[in-house]
């Protein structure tokens, strides 16, 4: 071990954060020690969030300098950082202007993002159906369809008793695979990465591993 002192730090504060949480109501100075550090921790979070948009900015300007064609996306991204800024800092996170912001430019940013996840998840698809053909293929493939058709608008559908009852059937399926398996999924990962963390935290303060430089 290169550094003791560093364990040694490491070791007390990950024990009071854990006794803390633990002992709050038997020891009520253990909760104050507890929501101290967290204090201190959440203030060195944003400062590091700080840390990593000065490097963001840092990184582009030295694009932009290049005088590339491609820097103007980085006088773009500059631009916006610093004007969003500045009408949160005037107007307030909730303000009329900053609700402008995300309701005009983020949530229609996101929302494209997503469409421009559903057309790669469709080309992925075609792209494992021609090189690689296995049952895990042709069950991702017909999920992916099943997924595409319950979701998006089948127009002149409701007029034709047979496709009315198919394309409800669809919905009912699609919502079966995203309300229950994906869900399912989703929270098994959850769990996995809850108990990946905690192995991870409990051997570091049982000083195994060394992330801070110990």
């Amino acid at each position: 071990m290169k550094s003791p002192f560093s364990w040694a730090i490491a070791l007390l504060t990950g024990g009071i954060v854990l006794a803390g949480y633990f002992l709050r109501k038997m020891v009520p100075v253990l909760g104050k020690v507890e929501a101290l550090v967290l204090q201190w921790a959440v203030f060195l979070a944003a400062l590091a969030l700080l840390v990593g948009v000065l490097n963001l900015v840092d990184v582009h300007w030295r694009k932009i300098k290049t005088g590339k064609i491609s820097s103007i996306y980085s006088l773009v991204l500059i631009v916006s950082l610093v004007a969003t800024i500045a009408i949160t800092a005037w107007n307030g996170p909730t303000g009329s202007w900053s609700i402008w912001i995300l309701n005009n430019i983020q949530i229609p940013i996101e929302a494209s993002l997503v469409a421009l996840l559903a057309v790669l998840l469709a080309y992925t698809a075609a792209r494992m159906f021609r090189y690689r053909v296995n049952h895990v293929t042709i069950l991702f493939i017909a999920v992916v369809i099943i997924i595409l058709l319950g979701t998006a608008p089948l127009y002149g559908t409701t007029k034709v008793t047979g496709l009315k009852d198919v394309s409800t059937g669809l919905k009912m399926l699609a919502s079966w695979f995203s309300q229950t398996l994906a869900t399912g999924g989703a929270r098994g990962i959850l769990l996995g990465v809850a108990l990946g963390t905690i192995a991870a935290g409990l051997r570091i303060l049982m000083g195994v591993d060394h992330p801070y430089g110990g």
